[in-house]
């Protein structure tokens, strides 16, 4: 692989929009990634060049660079350590993603695509800034991709089911309390009518037919004192 002083003539920096251009293929010209984090890089190449392959390249020199992974021709992910390439032939870009990335892995990357006699190729500059102690880690990724615009969310409050659950046992407990002690309240008024109608009828039961207190019979002892002529009866009142 080589790139004679034509092409290195036709290796045009865009700084203007942020990305290199030559011929071919177009690529971002600085990413910036976090140590233990990944970045993701994304080259454009023109309509012609599907079915080549396409290669990232580690070196500032052009024939000192080293190939670190490369796509086999189709839209097949390929993997090498920490170093992906997957390609889309169809959008006519290619990926490529670092992972894990340290600080040894600042350097000056090419963007590539093999094809007899000369490659096409570009430079990036990967930056990689040192992770925090303080704040805890997490992947960060730079694309050469339109920006993405979140969705905007409601501000209004929800419900969540632990609301809803309390409300319902409020509104239970609010319609049950009444009708228990409406029901207390009866059993206590019938109670009340049955104990005064057992009084009533143990009343009754000690009383004769026609309201005069029912007789016993006559107290043996007190014949004894009763004159024997006569119509004269001992009558005691039962007791209690």
């Amino acid at each position: 692989m080589w790139l004679p002083q034509l092409d290195l003539m036709r290796v045009i920096s865009a700084k203007s929009q942020g990305y290199s251009i030559a011929t071919d293929i177009s690529g971002p010209m600085t990413v910036n990634g976090l140590e233990r984090g990944s970045l993701i890089v994304q080259c454009v190449y023109n309509s012609g060049w599907e079915t080549y392959l396409k290669w990232w390249c580690r070196g500032a020199i052009w024939k000192g660079c080293k190939i670190l992974v490369k796509t086999t021709g189709s839209e097949q992910e390929v993997k090498r350590d920490r170093v992906s390439i997957k390609d889309n032939q169809k959008n006519h870009t290619f990926t490529v993603t670092m992972e894990g990335l340290m600080q040894t892995d600042a350097d000056t990357y090419w963007c590539g695509i093999e094809r007899a006699g000369t490659d096409l190729g570009v430079t990036v500059q990967v930056t990689v800034d040192p992770a925090s102690t303080a704040a805890p880690t997490t992947s960060t990724s730079t694309t050469f991709t339109a920006p993405v615009i979140p969705e905007e969310t409601s501000n209004s409050p929800t419900l969540t089911g632990h609301h809803l659950d309390k409300r319902h046992n409020l509104l239970k407990l609010s319609v049950l309390l009444p009708l228990i002690f409406t029901i207390l309240l009866l059993l206590l008024v019938a109670a009340s009518l049955l104990a005064w109608r057992i009084m009533k009828c143990q009343q009754k039961g000690t009383a004769a037919p026609g309201g005069r207190p029912l007789l016993c019979r006559p107290d043996p002892a007190a014949d004894q004192n009763l004159p024997t002529k006569g119509y004269h009866e001992a009558l005691l009142l039962c007791p209690g």
